[in-house]
């Protein structure tokens, strides 16, 4: 009888420390803000993604405050390829952005004297933009909607913003955009 006490006592115990993890983790899956907001108020600066025509593309932590220039030198700064006009340095960068820098001449193409022929997406007509074989007569105009409605593109990224461009019209229109004129 004292062995079946043991038994039922050692039992129980196992079933309350188990209890006390799964509610532990359950708590963190249907709460996982807690955790997020600890780790982000600790942050000391910003994640930031460069890719395209950068010295060496990958993902810098900048201190806050910091802007593309700032990322972009700490990059080792731009390639030769890089089309000015697809990118702003004075940007304040937000935490967890992605920038990508766009190039000047087609990298597919090594004999390429001509740059590519490209839109800007901050002053461009939807006639323009149709143009581009990467955007649809729809995506034209809601590419100009949304630039009436929300203001200038800062950055390249921004255009996913736009209702019907996701990944892949992403991929075909990145190296046919630019910011200013």
């Amino acid at each position: 009888m004292f062995k079946t006490i043991i038994i039922v006592v050692a039992v129980t115990v196992v079933c309350l420390i188990a209890l006390a993890v799964v509610d532990k983790v359950t708590t963190d899956i249907t709460n996982p803000t807690t955790t997020l907001n600890t780790r982000t108020s600790e942050k000391e600066g910003l994640e930031i993604t460069l890719e395209g025509e950068v010295s060496h593309p990958g993902v810098y932590l900048v201190p806050l405050s910091s802007t593309l220039g700032d990322a972009l030198s700490a990059a080792g700064g731009v390639t030769s390829n890089a089309d000015p006009k697809a990118y702003d340095t004075s940007l304040v960068l937000e935490d967890g952005w992605g920038c990508y820098i766009a190039p000047l001449y087609d990298n597919s193409n090594t004999c390429s004297a001509d740059p590519i022929v490209k839109a800007c997406i901050n002053t461009a007509t939807a006639e323009k933009l149709k143009g581009l074989s990467c955007f649809t007569s729809t995506l034209a105009d809601k590419i100009v909607s949304y630039r009436t409605e929300q203001g200038s593109f800062r950055r390249l990224e921004e255009i996913k913003n736009v209702s019907g461009i996701g990944p892949a019209t992403w991929e075909k229109c990145k190296n046919y955009i630019t910011l200013k004129d």
